[in-house]
């Protein structure tokens, strides 16, 4: 698979799986999930992929510190409601790397392992979405905003919109993929600590 040189200069993400270390699939439970990953399991690279993967990047060094996040152990809310725009994507990043599900996970063995209801969406807070840590009661909010570094609408429109060039076209990709390598560029400014 070719892609954007860019990826492999994002930041990992890295937990540690209780579970996954029971069944032996991570020695010790380790699991490192790259920028490239979350593309596979989303199909693109796009302001909202790389949003969600800033969001959870960030809101697990709030919660966690120097500390290793323990995946499973992870609270997700999202303000928005599943069926609003994109959200769904959004909680795709987020069940994916924290491994929090609505009702769709793992059911867990006895006590230990459960990934059930822990994934909300339709949630009020003023930000986009809290983090929390189920062992502690910690909690993280964060909002994010592209626009603030970049314009994907309008990068959007001059490829789609009626007055769209074949150039425009043409250029379309790299020029959206420039975008999502401006956002992360601008991490500290498009995804912001609530409260």
């Amino acid at each position: 698979m070719k892609y954007p040189e860019f990826f492999d200069k994002i930041p990992h993400i890295e937990l540690q799986d209780k579970l996954s270390a029971f069944l032996g699939s991570s020695e010790k439970g380790i699991i490192d999930f790259s920028y490239l990953e979350i593309v596979k399991m989303a199909g693109h690279s796009c302001a909202v992929t790389s949003g969600a993967y800033i969001m959870t990047m960030k809101g697990l060094k709030e919660l966690y510190g120097s500390e290793v996040p323990q995946r499973g152990n992870i609270k997700v809310e999202i303000h928005d409601r599943l069926g609003d725009g994109n959200t769904g994507v959004f909680g795709a990043v987020y069940s994916n790397i924290t491994g929090a599900t609505t009702n769709t996970g793992f059911g867990g063995l006895g006590a230990d392992f459960n990934r059930r209801n822990l994934l909300f969406y339709g949630v009020q807070m003023q930000a986009n979405v809290r983090f929390t840590r189920l062992d502690t009661g910690k909690s993280v909010e964060l909002s994010y905003n592209p626009s603030l570094a970049v314009d994907p609408g309008a990068i959007m429109q001059s490829a789609f919109g009626p007055n769209a060039s074949d150039e425009s076209r043409t250029t379309f990709p790299k020029r959206w993929q420039e975008m999502v390598k401006t956002i992360f560029d601008n991490a500290d400014l498009v995804v912001q600590t609530v409260g």
